[in-house]
């Protein structure tokens, strides 16, 4: 017992660093030998692991309380109600947002671009109107807008980016003018790991008086969100990179927003009553959730943020910066390597490129070292087109990844180099 005691103080979530080797223990995937060696799991854009905390929230919600919810008077659907909407407050919570009826829930970030695209754009933009996006864009924060732009006849603006993968501000000013229905930007680039300055595009479109949807997937893992503070108009999410399960995420809106859009699907619990002649819609956030949902999801999700907020943001934050400079600076030391992306302003990814071997060959090799990275162009073709690259092998961070094992990975880019010359 005085052991165990020990071990729970040895970790002050006050302080800028972290007990990894602690946090490592929670993730029990980690713990395996690939290819005969030990895993280095640096894909942590394209999905994070799972804490032991998310899985035993999962196992209990399906062992103790699995029934449907909204729908039951008996004891197993309010239990799983109340663990459903307990959820939405903790998702409200991690984001500052006002009230929880803010909080819609859906199938991830692409679900939420989506229903806005659909049941905001609809309604907002018409033919010659204009929406604004960046050109570091997720597909799932271009491909929706282009399918809106060419149901209304609206054109869709792309603001560019420097070499070194920011944005131009000026450049983007200039963009905005009366036909500027929407902005659409990420927060932080899943291709270059940018940061970008929402605050200050949001408040550049709001002197317009043009609304703001801000893609957060890659932001909501690894810095604080205060949407308020923000002032977004809307903000999305995916459960799967903040550590928790897959086919589950946020869409936030700003109330007056929200009940002003129709709904995006029709369905079961979407509504209030319903004849042949009319259907009476629900209250928020249940408008826009049609169906039985992803219940294991929500509560999956909700241990996850639980999680990170035992942790620390301002500790996992702290970290990650160090071990993206050193990264960085590893990589950057290899003859032949060449980092995409290099705002000063970045979050845990290092995109690069080798001149002797395809990207794709870089994570092949590396994946016999039991090493895991993303290789392609990383659902961000516009991306590699502005830099002239077919694709880039990128490696992505996590408060659980540590200085070891960047050092693996520099030791397999030089294997790659040895095997291509």
């Amino acid at each position: 017992m005085v052991k165990a005691l020990q071990e729970v103080k040895t970790v002050d979530f006050s302080r800028p660093e972290l007990d990894v080797a602690r946090i490592r223990r929670d993730f029990p995937i980690l713990h395996q030998r690939v290819h005969g060696k030990p895993l280095v799991y640096l894909d942590n854009a394209a999905t994070t692991q799972k804490p032991q905390a998310v899985i035993d929230a999962i196992t209990r919600y399906y062992t103790t309380d699995n029934a449907n919810v909204h729908r039951g008077v008996h004891t197993l659907s309010q239990r799983a109600t109340e663990a459903y909407e307990a959820a939405r407050v903790t998702a409200q919570h991690f984001l500052n947002a006002a009230e929880s009826c803010e909080i819609i829930f859906v199938r991830g970030a692409t679900e939420g671009i989506n229903l806005v695209a659909h049941s905001y754009g609809r309604d907002h933009v018409g033919a010659g109107d204009e929406i604004v996006i960046t050109a570091m864009e997720h597909h799932s924060n271009i491909v929706p807008w282009q399918m809106l732009c060419e149901e209304k006849g609206a054109r869709l603006r792309v603001a560019p980016i420097n070499d070194a993968g920011e944005l131009l501000l000026d450049q983007y000013e200039r963009l905005l003018n009366p036909k500027t229905k929407l902005v659409a930007v990420s927060h932080i680039s899943n291709a270059l790991g940018t940061i970008n300055p929402v605050r200050r595009l949001i408040e550049l479109a709001h002197a317009r008086g043009i609304p703001v949807l801000v893609d957060g997937a890659q932001a909501a893992p690894h810095l604080k969100i205060d949407v308020r503070a923000l002032d977004a108009d809307f903000y999305v999410f995916s459960s799967h990179k903040l550590f928790g399960p897959t086919g589950f995420g946020v869409l936030y809106g700003k109330r007056a927003l929200l009940e002003a859009m129709p709904p995006y699907q029709g369905g079961g619990d979407m509504i209030l009553a319903v004849t042949f002649e009319k259907t009476i819609y629900n209250a928020l956030p249940y408008k826009f959730e049609a169906g039985t949902p992803h219940i294991s999801g929500a509560i999956g999700m909700g241990a996850a943020i639980q999680y990170l907020a035992g942790v620390g943001l301002d500790a996992i934050m702290s970290y990650e910066a160090d071990l993206l400079a050193y990264a960085t600076a590893r990589l950057a030391a290899i003859p032949g390597v060449k980092i995409i992306g290099t705002a000063k302003e970045k979050a845990g990814v290092v995109s690069f490129v080798m001149d002797s071997a395809h990207a794709h060959d870089v994570g092949t090799i590396l994946d016999q070292e039991g090493i895991a990275i993303r290789t392609g162009h990383h659902c961000a073709m516009p991306i590699m087109e502005r830099f002239g690259v077919p694709s880039t092998a990128r490696a992505s961070l996590a408060f659980y990844n540590t200085r070891e094992e960047i050092d693996a990975l520099a030791k397999g880019v030089l294997k790659v180099r040895e095997v291509f010359g």
